[in-house]
């Protein structure tokens, strides 16, 4: 399934892509004049390997600025791509509801399921209803009311993960912020069905954990998942959010630094030039992958399968007796 939106967005270029600019311009002027066929598969070729070779050895920073690509594929953009048919559920049944994180039950390949995941704006206009991707209490207690329906008709769960962190706002903490998240994760630790979470994009902060906590943690190649955010480490421990590059590297936010401390358990790899670039493909890989995994998860699924899921963090972290 084609994503129109996504591929009318005007292309935008981080600054480690620049050299991607130039060779992408002189494609579409002669794929547009239809000139020498050798002189743009040549540059074609040219494009692909620069591509490659830039895409090869990013820095934790540049990780960063990737999983928040303004072109980057959000929530909705996978669910419309894989869903023959979602349904959207809405409020928390005590205040209201949050546009921030969406939520509801779909079918993907015959298999039923519930989907909640994290929704940015592609505009300002969109970012302001969609809250910037940050969801407030009631969104924590719209996801828990989807997955305890989920759990009640034992439907396995996919929560999808792209939160620069939860609302920080006065409002939101005179309506509970901390304790929506940490029940959340109270709650989330004895569901009686299989928990998939998926980091799309960002991770950050307990604003991601109040959705992740999980039997299985994949993350796409280009994205990060920490406690805070570079720009926050770094004003905290420098004062000065310019050095967020190098609490990038400290960090150990992305997917190969979780993957050694058993935080993240599959990293699928994005085609080259990232999911921004190539919508389609990154779609359809993560589709088979969560089938897949959803499939192996049912396979073991056992009395003790909660146990399994409270040791896999049990085991996280070091800590030393004196």
């Amino acid at each position: 399934m084609e994503n129109i939106k996504i591929k009318k967005m005007k292309r935008h270029y981080l600054p480690f892509e620049k050299p991607l600019k130039d060779l992408d311009f002189e494609i579409e002027k002669l794929t547009t004049s239809e000139s020498d066929s050798k002189q743009l598969k040549d540059l074609i070729v040219e494009r692909e390997n620069l591509e490659k070779e830039i895409f090869a050895d990013l820095s934790p920073w540049e990780t960063v600025q990737l999983a928040r690509h303004p072109n980057r594929p959000y929530t909705l953009d996978y669910i419309n791509a894989w869903c023959d048919n979602f349904t959207e559920l809405h409020g928390d049944k005590a205040f209201s509801d949050d546009n921030a994180v969406v939520a509801g039950i779909g079918i993907i390949e015959g298999m039923k399921v519930a989907i909640i995941g994290q929704q940015k704006g592609r505009n300002t206009k969109d970012n302001i209803f969609r809250n910037f991707g940050m969801m407030k209490p009631e969104g924590y207690r719209k996801a828990l009311r989807v997955m305890k329906l989920a759990e009640k008709f034992k439907l396995p769960i996919i929560t999808l993960i792209d939160t620069p962190g939860a609302d920080p706002g006065i409002g939101a903490e005179e309506r509970g912020q901390g304790y929506a998240i940490a029940n959340n994760l109270f709650e989330m630790a004895s569901i009686k069905t299989q928990i998939l979470s998926i980091v799309i994009g960002e991770g950050a902060s307990g604003g991601a954990l109040g959705i992740g906590l999980c039997d299985k943690m994949i993350m796409l190649e280009n994205t990060w998942f920490s406690v805070i955010s570079p720009e926050g480490c770094a004003s905290i421990l420098w004062k000065d959010s310019s050095k967020a590059p190098e609490a990038a590297k400290s960090l150990k936010l992305t997917p190969k630094d979780l993957m050694e401390h058993d935080i993240c358990n599959m990293i699928v790899y994005e085609p080259s030039g990232g999911a921004h670039r190539h919508f389609d493909s990154t779609a359809d890989i993560l589709k088979e992958t969560i089938l897949s995994e959803i499939k192996e998860l049912q396979k073991n699924l056992s009395n003790d399968f909660l146990e399994s899921r409270v040791s896999r963090y049990d085991k996280l972290g070091v800590f030393r007796e004196d």
